[in-house]
């Protein structure tokens, strides 16, 4: 799976679109032509097919129009990759008021997570220079409400929600991943499971492997599959939170006549 990398755009140009300060509508190759549309259409090729299928070509294709009509709008595939995150991003739901911060990040995991699968090809692409766009600088707005007010300093509040995102990103690749199994092999996980579980306990000697024996055919027996990409998710997610809990209150004892942080979860 190849690597994309976000911000390699011309930084004027990828800002300009992203937040609209220029687009200049046009009728070329029969078709009308906005960023809006050729955006929509390229998250629409790169959902189906993968980043790898998505060229500047292959959007003027889908959108019945040449290909040098879109570099009126979009100078290149850098910006235009710009443009599709940070579209993407307006998608994200956004943790409310209520409960405890614990619930807030759970909202916050739990829509990042449900994006991802929405958009596999997302992990496919390198955020250390992020689009600056308007929607992902809302989510980072919005993100952080969920610890705002905790005792946190400000870097630790930055430091959270890295630590909670990154997790999220790593965490649902084995879920999109055993998605895409199942509609390239045509198998879902229990069919595949179930297909090679007999001969597994044949091999699997108990008294050359006694752990990954007793404790595999545990876990195969739960999940009927080699793996639960949702169970896992919430249990690391849960243990994500109790070390951030830890810090939470480490930060409420240096404060003296401090109240006791309220998870929302009691």
């Amino acid at each position: 799976m190849s690597t994309e990398y976000s911000g390699t755009g011309d930084p004027a140009r990828s800002l300009a679109l992203l937040w609209r300060t220029r687009d200049r509508g046009s009728r070329k190759g029969g078709a009308d032509l906005s960023v809006d549309r050729i955006v929509r259409a390229a998250v629409d090729i790169a959902d189906a097919e993968g980043l790898a299928a998505l060229s500047m070509r292959r959007v003027a294709q889908a959108l019945g129009a040449g290909t040098m009509s879109l570099y009126t709008h979009v100078p290149g595939k850098g910006e235009l990759l710009d443009l599709m995150l940070d579209t993407v991003h307006g998608e994200l739901t956004h943790p409310d008021g209520d409960g405890g911060w614990r619930d807030r990040l759970t909202q916050v995991a739990h829509a990042r997570w449900r994006l991802y699968q929405r958009h596999p090809w997302l992990l496919q692409v390198a955020t250390t220079r992020p689009a600056l766009g308007p929607h992902v600088i809302a989510t980072y707005e919005h993100e952080l409400r969920a610890v705002d007010g905790i005792g946190l300093t400000d870097l630790e509040m930055d430091a959270v929600l890295t630590l909670v995102t990154g997790y999220v990103h790593g965490a649902v690749r084995t879920a999109v991943e055993a998605a895409q199994a199942a509609g390239r092999t045509g198998l879902t996980e229990q069919q595949w499971w179930q297909a090679h579980a007999p001969y597994l306990e044949r091999a699997l000697d108990p008294r050359r492997f006694p752990l990954a024996a007793r404790v595999g055919t545990a876990a195969g027996q739960q999940y009927q599959g080699a793996t639960d990409p949702t169970g896992a998710f919430a249990f690391g997610l849960a243990r994500i939170l109790d070390g951030i809990q830890v810090l939470v209150t480490d930060r409420a004892s240096d404060t003296p006549g401090a109240p006791a942080p309220h998870t929302g979860d009691r």
